[in-house]
This record gives structure tokens, C-alpha cells and sequence, in this order.
């Protein structure tokens, strides 16, 4: 059993540090090449890169967990990031592209708000680059707690470590993969490593829920509908118990998009703007796909768990213990890599992002102005190391909860920079005060909420997430402040 396992991991690994030494060879002329891959992703990559550093363990681990345990009432959560994705892409992709390069070829979020808003750059890319590093950090976490998580359940008998857990272990060994060729490789590196796990992750969500309904032991879908029906009625509901605020806080995940830093800088390095249409359609399809198989894992994945007598200790293992059960070791093994994919995928964009906004708009702004692009990119690969560091401290708690700790980083981002990207590119009348106002609003409504435990309970009621007030705040800190203060030199027609 183990050795199939490892045959598939190995090939695995190996192929995503192959992948690094390739692209090392073009991330490491320029900053532009290392942060942005000079601008030249094709559309399928960039697609693909787009939705696999958003789909993170969550979309194996933490969505099945909430559908196995809720059942199709949480699926609103993946319809709400679907549309908000696409709404995203139509919106914000192409103008995105264009308005970076327009506003002195902007390299990172804070450098492209800095030119947009040139009278307040200074501020804007201290605040900005504080709350990505500050979320980023929490982000990254997560998605080392599902790696440890993988190698706690299914290696625990094989890998040990004396004085260190297996779950600790498995932080290690997924951080370390990760460095290896997000360091080596940079950004390019990452997007081609994205577009081969996009590809893995894909097939994964294919085939396990097809072998959970009509492999041995699945019994097809009326049987599994039974036994649903069985267990709890609810769970084959999209409305029963759901309440219209429960209903809000599951859509409103869609509004995360539109600030989501490692996911819009693919928008930023497509190759021209005349291909984010092309990129849009496949990277649509991938997301639908996906979704559908991670709801159908959840789902369907309680109610082989209920006929077969499965003790299913955490939800959130659904996923790694079908895979051990159903499957040869070889297909095991590939099973395991489709969730280090999309763990690793996540991780390496986070790293990067933060990376380039610790040297761009650190580095570059406060210690060494002059400092030369290679300087750059050596600088950059020793912040992926230290933010990669500090995240598996925040992970090492095993009691954490995947789509928890997702759930506070993407409201964070999703409540301070949605606002403000949607206004700077679409809004000319947008400032640059009104844009420090929005962020800290919408990062502050976000930490308070969050604090007071508003997300888990309010007035009585259901918790409402933290996402929706943050980012309706934001809003209007933005356009109030706008229209009450003057900066002529900031209303700036953008032509089409």
C-alpha cells in the first residue's frame, strides 16, 4: 500500500520541482519576470493558474467537510464564488490588464494603487501591502493545516519524526515542496505548477464522486438519496433551515473576488487583453467542474459513509479517507497529490503576492530605492521563505479548521481591496484619500466582527459573515470621503 502511495507523491513532487528549475531560467532577469512572468501567460494558463490558486484545500477538505455535515445548504457558498468569479472576470480582468501597464506598469496591487492614486502613494502602498502581508499570513496557514492534516491521516503510520508530530511533519514537508519552487522559479514557476494541479485537481473531483456513487459499496444515487433521507432530510435540501441570513452569508463568498490579490495578479500577467475572454471560458468551465465534483463529495460522500458503518471523526478528512478506501495505492497515491495540489497551489500564489509586496513596496520604497532587479528577486525568494515560516507557526495547532481560517482571510482581502479595485478602475472620480479610507475600514469592520463573534452569532440570531458589512463599509467609506475632499490631480479620464 505504501509504496504505491509514495511511486505517485514522488512523481508528483518531482514534477513540480522540474517545473521550478524550468521557469528559473526566465524568473530570474528582472522583478518583472520573477513577480509577474513578464506579462506573457497564455490564456489557459492564466486561467487555470486563476482557479487553482483560489480552489485551496478548502475546495477538497473544507467545502465536502460543510456539505457532509449540513448537507446541500452550504453548496450556496460554491454558487455565490462561481458567479462572483465570473462577474470578476468580466468586470475586473480586462480592465485590470490594461489600467496596470497604463499606470507605469505596475508589478503589485499596492504599486498599481500607488499610480492610480499618485498624491497619497506613499500611504496607499503602506496600508495596502500591511493588510496583505497581515492576511496572507493567516491565508497561507490554512493551507498548511490541510497539508498536515493529509499526512496525519494517511501517513501517520509511516512517516515519524521523534519529538515532532506527524501532523507537524506533514507542515514541513508540504512548506518545503512549495519553497523549493516558488524560490527557485518565482512567478512563472507558480502559474505552471497551478496549471498542472488545476489539471489534477480537476480529474480528482471527477472520479471520486463517481466511484462513491457507482463503485462497490456506493449503491447509485437513489440509494445514497435514501439513505440521506434516512439520516436527515435536511440534507438534500438547498432551503431547509437555511435562513435568509445564512442564505446571505453562503452568497455573499462571491464578493471576495473582486480583492483577492494572488488571484486578479493573474489578470495582471495574461498576455494581452484581447485573450482574458478566451481565459475567462476555460477558467469558468474548470471552476464549475470542480465545484459540482467537491459538492458531490461532500454529499454524496456522508451517505457512503452511513451505509458502509464509516466513523468519520473529522468532515473535513472525507476526502482522505474515500481515497485510502476506494482506490488502488497508485490511484491513492494520485488522489493524495490532486490535494497537495490544491493546498500547494494556494500557498505558492500567497507567498509570492506577499513576497513581492515585502520587496516592492518595503524593500524597494523605504531601503534601497536604487536597489538593482536582481537585487530584487534575491530579496523577494528570502521573503517567501520568512512569510512561508511565519505561517506554519500560526498552523501548528491541529485543532484548526480549514475553511474557518479561509473564511477570515478571504473576507479580509475580499472587504478592504473589492471595494477599491472595482472604484479605482471603473469609478475616475475615485481619490486617493477615499481609497485609504477603504481600506482600513473595510480591513478594521472585518477584525471587529470577527472579534465581537458576529460571524458565529448576531442579535440573537444566526452569525452573519463577516465579509457582507466589511465590504459594504468599504463602500461607502470610499465614495463618501470621495466626494468630500478635492484632489484634482487625481480625476483622471481612462480611455477605453
Amino acid at each position: 500500500m505504501a509504496s504505491g502511495v509514495w511511486i505517485s507523491l514522488f512523481l508528483y513532487f518531482a514534477l513540480m520541482i522540474v517545473i521550478g528549475l524550468y521557469a528559473m531560467r526566465k524568473a530570474s532577469a528582472t522583478a518583472e519576470d520573477y513577480m509577474l512572468g513578464g506579462r506573457g501567460l497564455s490564456p489557459k494558463v492564466a486561467a487555470l493558474s486563476a482557479g487553482a490558486s483560489d480552489m485551496s484545500g478548502w475546495l477538497l477538505l473544507g467545502l465536502p467537510g460543510a456539505l457532509y455535515v449540513t448537507g446541500l445548504a452550504s453548496a450556496w457558498i460554491g454558487i455565490g464564488l462561481w458567479v462572483g468569479a465570473l462577474i470578476n472576470w468580466v468586470l475586473v480582468a480586462p480592465r485590470l490588464r490594461e489600467q496596470t501597464v497604463h499606470y507605469g506598469n505596475a508589478l503589485t496591487i499596492p504599486a498599481f494603487l500607488a499610480n492610480r492614486f499618485p498624491t497619497k502613494a506613499l500611504s496607499l502602498r503602506m496600508v495596502s501591502a500591511i493588510v496583505i502581508v497581515l492576511f496572507f499570513v493567516v491565508y497561507t496557514a490554512s493551507g498548511l493545516v490541510a497539508g498536515g492534516k493529509l499526512f496525519e491521516s494517511a501517513f501517520a503510520e509511516i512517516i515519524s519524526v521523534p519529538g515532532m508530530s506527524d501532523y507537524a511533519v506533514g507542515i514541513l514537508i508540504t512548506l518545503g515542496v512549495v519553497l523549493a519552487y516558488t524560490v527557485v522559479g518565482g512567478f512563472l514557476a507558480v502559474s505552471m505548477t497551478d496549471f498542472v494541479q488545476g489539471c489534477i485537481m480537476m480529474l480528482a473531483l471527477i472520479i471520486m464522486p463517481a466511484v462513491v456513487l457507482w463503485g462497490e459499496g456506493g449503491g447509485g444515487y437513489a440509494q445514497a438519496s435514501e439513505t440521506l433521507n434516512s439520516v436527515n432530510p435536511t440534507l438534500l435540501s438547498w432551503t431547509e433551515g437555511l435562513t435568509v441570513i445564512g442564505w446571505l452569508s453562503a452568497v455573499a463568498w462571491g464578493l471576495g473576488y473582486f480583492g483577492q490579490p494572488h488571484i486578479i495578479v493573474r489578470f495582471m500577467a495574461i498576455r494581452s487583453i484581447h485573450e482574458v475572454g478566451v481565459a475567462r471560458n476555460i477558467g469558468m468551465s474548470w471552476m464549475a467542474i470542480s465545484l459540482i465534483g467537491a459538492i458531490a463529495l461532500g454529499v454524496f460522500g456522508r451517505a457512503y459513509a452511513v451505509r458502509n458503518g464509516l466513523d468519520i471523526a473529522d468532515p473535513e478528512t472525507i476526502f482522505i479517507v474515500l481515497s485510502e478506501l476506494l482506490f488502488h495505492p497508485l490511484i491513492t497515491g494520485f488522489l493524495y497529490a490532486a490535494l497537495l495540489a490544491a493546498v500547494m497551489s494556494t500557498i505558492s500564489s500567497q507567498l509570492l503576492v506577499s513576497s513581492s509586496s515585502l520587496t516592492e513596496d518595503f524593500y524597494r520604497l523605504f531601503l534601497r530605492k536604487d536597489a538593482s532587479d536582481r537585487e530584487c528577486v534575491n530579496i523577494g525568494r528570502a521573503c517567501v521563505v520568512i512569510v512561508g515560516l511565519v505561517a506554519a507557526f500560526i498552523a501548528r495547532d491541529p485543532d484548526s479548521q480549514v475553511l474557518a481560517l479561509v473564511s477570515n482571510a478571504w473576507a479580509g482581502f475580499g472587504a478592504a481591496f473589492g471595494p477599491l479595485i472595482i472604484l479605482s478602475l471603473m469609478w475616475s472620480r475615485t481619490n486617493g484619500a477615499g481609497a485609504i479610507a477603504g481600506l482600513i475600514v473595510g480591513a478594521a469592520t472585518v477584525m471587529i466582527w470577527i472579534s465581537l463573534g458576529w460571524n458565529a452569532e448576531f442579535m440573537g440570531g444566526p452569525g452573519v459573515y463577516e465579509i457582507i458589512p466589511g465590504f459594504i463599509a468599504a463602500f461607502i467609506a470610499i465614495v463618501v470621503v470621495t466626494l468630500a475632499t478635492k484632489d484634482a490631480g487625481e480625476y483622471q479620464h481612462i480611455e477605453r
